[in-house]
């Protein structure tokens, strides 16, 4: 088109100067058409940039529309565990939540059966095992009493970062009722505190205990024997993987020569407990430490004594796999007998003359989980403790080890939702030589909510 445009306008300048009237006319009607022309192909040319713009116009609009667009959700990880959800009042997030669980249990002694009511017979309770008497036929029986329920609420309150935990069961305390009608069982108070920022004030875990370790199991402890096991009041503070707290003291006393367990109340200093946790790929890792005054006083005996207890305990949870994991517990110290194994020890013994002498103990567990496929699960538990007595001072009576194994499996068929049987040995011996065993299988069903 450039080229005959060229030609067209050499043209018309050739005519325009030719000599003659004519040809002068002929020049100008050649240069009007000549403009006509160049007029219809500008025409064109803006039409074309305009058909082209409209087309930019529309493409970016689209565009804009694709990036506007809301993006797919992502796909939403199947849960396996009850779904937390709560509601707002005022300031806080308010939870509540909790379990249902069935019990059934067929139980075997050698030394005897408890008696009805007895909690040995909801629970392994280690200085519970009947020594001494005649065997008896296997004892069944059913219970509901570790249901248990929670509230708990969250919020942010003036800057501060506050929350309260309430839990309750009802395994705790012997039932109202019997079996011939009601099977009543008394709720107890489990947890109540109070989290200010760093601060926890009330009832909790005792903080020389590390609970993330404790096998899973079908009883209401598991390893019993060898676990540091006890809730109170206290006054915590944490800060990073350090915590400290004040706790609430007490005494448990074997008279001289042995006898009926005193529960001294008479301490007059907190218990000091510190814990320092330290977290790794391969799993965790918590040393724990208790400081603690042993006191009683009975002015009718013209007793009045102190002593020091102490005590450490190191734990750990060690992943093997993707899902297997091990756990250990490990806890020895003086005076420490009410903390570990549900107080199967006491704290101190009296001499001839009324003084404490502190009693030492050795404690631990050792677990193994195994998780077969994806809702079925099994755990393989061992549990032990020894006691260091002075015979002398306790008697023979007194309580000398203790020691579990259980092996259970678990399956979870939905959300939340566990049936389970679990198989358990264990024995108990007293010093005199005395010693006896429990046998115990396990059903249960557990559904969290």
């Amino acid at each position: 088109m450039g080229r005959s445009r060229l030609l067209g306008g050499a043209a018309a300048a050739a005519l325009l100067f030719a000599p003659g009237a004519v040809l002068a006319q002929d020049a100008n009607a050649a240069l009007e058409a000549r403009i006509a022309q160049l007029e219809a192909e500008l025409n064109s040319l803006k039409s074309e940039v305009a058909a082209a713009r409209t087309q930019q116009t529309a493409q970016a609009q689209d565009i804009i529309r694709l990036e506007t667009r809301p993006a797919a959700p992502a796909p939403t990880p199947v849960s396996t565990a009850p779904r937390e959800e709560g509601f707002r009042i005022g300031d806080h997030t308010v939870k509540f939540g909790g379990f249902i669980k069935v019990d059934a249990s067929a139980s075997s002694y050698s030394g005897g059966d408890p008696a009805n009511g007895d909690l040995l017979r909801d629970y392994h309770l280690p200085g519970s095992i009947p020594v001494g008497g005649a065997e008896e036929d296997a004892a069944m029986d059913f219970n509901a009493r570790q249901t248990r329920f929670w509230l708990t609420t969250d919020g942010l309150v003036g800057g501060h970062k506050v929350g309260t935990r309430l839990e309750m069961d009802f395994q705790s305390l012997p039932g109202t009722g019997d079996q011939r009608i009601t099977s009543a069982s008394t709720p107890a108070l489990r947890r109540a505190f109070v989290t200010i920022d760093n601060w926890l004030i009330g009832q909790e875990w005792t903080n020389f205990q590390n609970t993330a370790v404790l096998p899973e199991s079908a009883d209401f402890v598991g390893a019993a024997e060898g676990t540091v096991f006890a809730r109170q009041v206290q006054v915590r503070y944490t800060r990073g993987p350090f915590s400290i707290a004040v706790e609430n003291p007490e005494t448990t006393v074997t008279p001289f020569g042995g006898g009926t367990r005193v529960i001294a109340d008479d301490n007059s200093l907190p218990d000091l407990t510190a814990r320092y946790a330290i977290s790794r790929p391969w799993g965790d890792l918590q040393f724990a430490g208790l400081l603690r005054q042993l006191k009683y006083e009975n002015p009718a005996s013209a007793i009045d004594d102190t002593a020091v207890g102490w005590g450490l305990s190191a734990s750990t949870k060690i992943k093997v796999g993707a899902q297997d994991d091990i756990r250990l517990m490990v806890t020895g110290g003086e005076g420490i007998g009410r903390y570990v194994g549900l107080n199967f020890s006491n704290d101190a013994v009296l001499d001839a003359s009324g003084q404490l002498d502190a009693i030492g103990v050795l404690a631990g567990f050792a677990a193994y989980r195994h998780v077969w496929t994806p809702g079925w699960r099994s755990s393989l538990i061992w549990s032990a403790q020894k006691v260091d007595n002075d015979v002398l001072l306790t008697g023979t009576g007194a309580n000398r080890s203790a020691q579990s194994i259980h092996a259970n499996l678990i399956w979870s068929p939905v959300t939340a939702f566990d049936l389970g049987a679990e198989l358990m040995f264990a024995d108990r011996k007293l010093e005199s030589g005395l010693d006896g065993d429990m046998t115990r299988l396990i059903l249960f069903a557990k559904y969290g909510f």
